[in-house]
């Protein structure tokens, strides 16, 4: 991809007239689409650009925690509806820490009562697979008559002047023009918009990787997410529908290589040793998978024509699940700020207007960002002070109901201000 900073004259009437679309999505996966589903109805002419076919998401097994947050922006969309009956509620959080015994177990009475909608009082949050929530989401944007599919296309050019962005498309290998007021970059953490764009991120690679699977227990998981804490790194357990676990097993790279490669029995065995029998007889029903961590920030999330969003913008360790729901707020909060502008007929490309979307999504995503690197930087270590220090904190957090709510406010996502969307 070749991404070109352009200078062009003032727009004129006729000049903006031959624009094709107002806002451009580079990405279709969830957060490209919920974007898009976010502003279907809002006057925007909206083109999702996307390198793979339509349908590609929907072979994708891979589950998500979905916190309460999330689901109240799905529920705004309209989409909640059809997401709900196939993903997993989860009604209590299990907290450990490798072989003590101090276990915390947070509940939705641990949140109060003041929530304000139904989402939140019998349960703490969701687990849902890639392939449901892209199926909800297609299902909405079926009939949106603002909504253009570009799809298979590749993004190869872009050059953005002072009214607009020129973008060239390559599908089926030929170019197609296009020009957009605004492009937003949901291209993932490897992001070429970004890239070519001249913004520069600040983070860092993990020492771990994660490995992925999905199992099935012989006694029922009582819909309990489980997060399990070790010195090679966090061990969470997501429920599924059909008494299923996701499971994220994150380790040093070589000891996570190790447990993709290994025989599923001693694999099993493993998994085993950690639940410490708790579950009975461990059944692998998918492939093991694996995948590096990291940490990264972008210095800025906007600038003249271009907004990043989700995994363009920023990366965060997988532990407590918050990954994919930064980058829902994130789209809530840009369609909120892009539909008010447009009400207001002001141009939604224009840097000042983009501002009020990093202003608020910037802040709040670094501290996300750094929860969750504290979290896994103090339980992933053996050096006995903080071993010491961090089960005193457990057994502290048992009795002190202050301590539950602000570590719930954060992991439900109800911390930082609210998109519009969710109070709908």
């Amino acid at each position: 991809m070749v991404l070109k900073q352009h200078s062009s004259p003032a727009p004129t009437a006729s000049l903006l007239s031959t624009l094709d679309y107002d806002v451009a999505i580079a990405g279709a996966g969830i957060v490209g689409l919920t974007l898009a589903c976010a502003l279907k109805d809002s006057g925007l002419r909206i083109a999702l650009i996307e390198a793979k076919p339509r349908e590609t998401g929907l072979k994708q097994h891979r589950a998500y925690a979905i916190t309460l947050m999330s689901g109240r922006i799905f529920q705004g969309l309209g989409v909640w509806q059809d997401i709900l009956p196939s993903i997993t509620p989860f009604c209590q959080i299990r907290l450990a820490d490798s072989y003590d015994p101090a276990v915390v177990n947070l509940h939705p009475t641990d949140l109060g009562t003041d929530l304000g909608t139904d989402l939140g009082k019998d349960e703490l949050g969701y687990v849902g697979e890639h392939c449901v929530l892209v199926q909800a989401l297609l299902n909405a944007l079926k009939d949106a008559e603002t909504i253009t599919w570009l799809c298979p296309a590749e993004l190869v050019k872009a050059e953005y002047g002072t009214d607009a962005v020129d973008l060239i498309l390559s599908i089926a290998g030929e170019p197609q023009p296009i020009r957009t007021r605004l492009l937003v970059a949901a291209d993932g953490s490897r992001s070429p918009i970004r890239q070519h764009a001249g913004i520069g991120t600040h983070g860092w690679q993990y020492w771990q990787s994660c490995v992925t699977a999905v199992i099935r227990p012989e006694k029922p998981h009582e819909n309990i997410a489980r997060e399990h804490f070790w010195a090679s790194g966090p061990f969470a357990s997501l429920p599924l529908p059909g008494n299923r676990y996701q499971i994220v097993m994150t380790a040093p790279h070589a000891e996570a290589k190790k447990w993709v490669e290994v025989e599923e029995s001693e694999f099993l065995a493993e998994l085993d040793r950690r639940y410490q029998g708790q579950l009975g007889k461990l059944e692998l029903v998918s492939d093991r998978a694996l995948f590096p961590v990291k940490l990264m920030q972008s210095d800025r999330y906007t600038r003249s024509r271009l907004a990043l969003v989700g995994d363009a913008a920023h990366c965060c360790h997988p532990v407590g699940g918050q990954g994919l729901n930064l980058g829902i707020r994130d789209v809530a909060a840009l369609a909120e700020i892009l539909r008010s502008a447009h009400e207001r007929g002001e141009d939604i490309g224009d840097e000042q207007v983009l501002r009020h979307y990093e202003r608020w999504r910037k802040l709040e995503n670094l501290m996300i960002l750094g929860f969750t690197d504290v979290l896994d930087r103090v339980f992933s270590n053996s050096w006995l002070p903080i071993v010491t220090v961090r089960r005193v904190g457990l057994r502290v957090m048992r009795i002190a109901r202050p301590l539950k709510f602000l570590a719930l406010r954060l992991m439900t996502g109800l911390s930082g201000r609210e998109p519009e969307l969710a109070r709908r």
